[in-house]
C-alpha cells in the first residue's frame, strides 16, 4: 500500500483499559503473538451497536478474565486518542482496512486479588502479565504506541503509583 492509500484509511474504533491495583501499579500483559518484548494494556475493538464503556468491560473479561464486579471505573479520556500503525504493518493487520486505532481509554481500579486475573482465555492475548509503574509501561510498549501511552498516563497520572 502506498502512503497516500494508508492515509485515506479510517481509524479502527477501539477502547483501552488502564487497570491499576490498589497501589496504583498498571496491569501490563506480554503479547502472546510475538517473542519480542511487547507489553501492553488491555485493548480492543468496539463492536457494532456497543458503547465504549461496555466494550471496555467486555475486553477486560475476554482478555484477562476480569468481570465488571471486580473493577471500579475511575475516569476516562475526554476524547478518543488515535495512533497510526507503521506503514509496513497496515496491510497485514485487520485486512488492511484501518490506518491505526482511535481509542477511548478508561482508568479502572482492580478490586480483586491477583489470582482472579486469568490470561488463559479461549482467544488469549497475553502470555504473561505483571503490575508495573508508569515509567516501566512506557519503556515496555512497542515504539509506535508510545506517544498514545504517554497521553493516557498523563490523563490518569494522579491515580498512579
Amino acid at each position: 500500500m502506498t502512503p497516500d492509500e494508508i492515509a485515506a484509511l479510517p481509524y479502527r474504533p477501539c477502547v483501552g483499559v488502564m487497570l491499576i491495583n490498589r497501589e496504583g501499579k498498571i496491569f501490563a500483559g506480554q503479547r502472546i503473538d510475538t517473542q519480542a518484548p511487547a507489553w501492553q494494556m488491555p485493548q480492543g475493538g468496539v463492536d457494532a451497536g456497543e458503547d465504549a464503556r461496555t466494550a471496555a468491560l467486555r475486553e477486560l473479561r475476554e482478555e484477562i478474565g476480569v468481570t465488571p464486579d471486580l473493577v471500579e471505573i475511575l475516569s476516562e479520556t475526554p476524547q478518543p486518542l488515535a495512533y497510526d500503525l507503521p506503514h509496513d504493518i497496515v496491510p497485514r493487520i485487520w485486512k488492511g482496512r484501518f490506518r491505526g486505532q482511535q481509542q477511548r481509554w478508561f482508568l479502572m481500579r482492580f478490586l480483586g486479588d491477583d489470582a482472579q486475573i486469568d490470561i488463559d482465555q479461549p482467544h488469549p492475548e497475553f502470555s504473561r502479565w505483571r503490575w508495573i509503574d508508569a515509567d516501566q509501561m512506557l519503556g515496555a510498549i512497542v515504539p509506535f504506541k508510545r506517544a498514545i501511552y504517554e497521553q493516557v498516563i498523563d490523563a490518569f497520572r494522579e491515580h498512579l503509583a
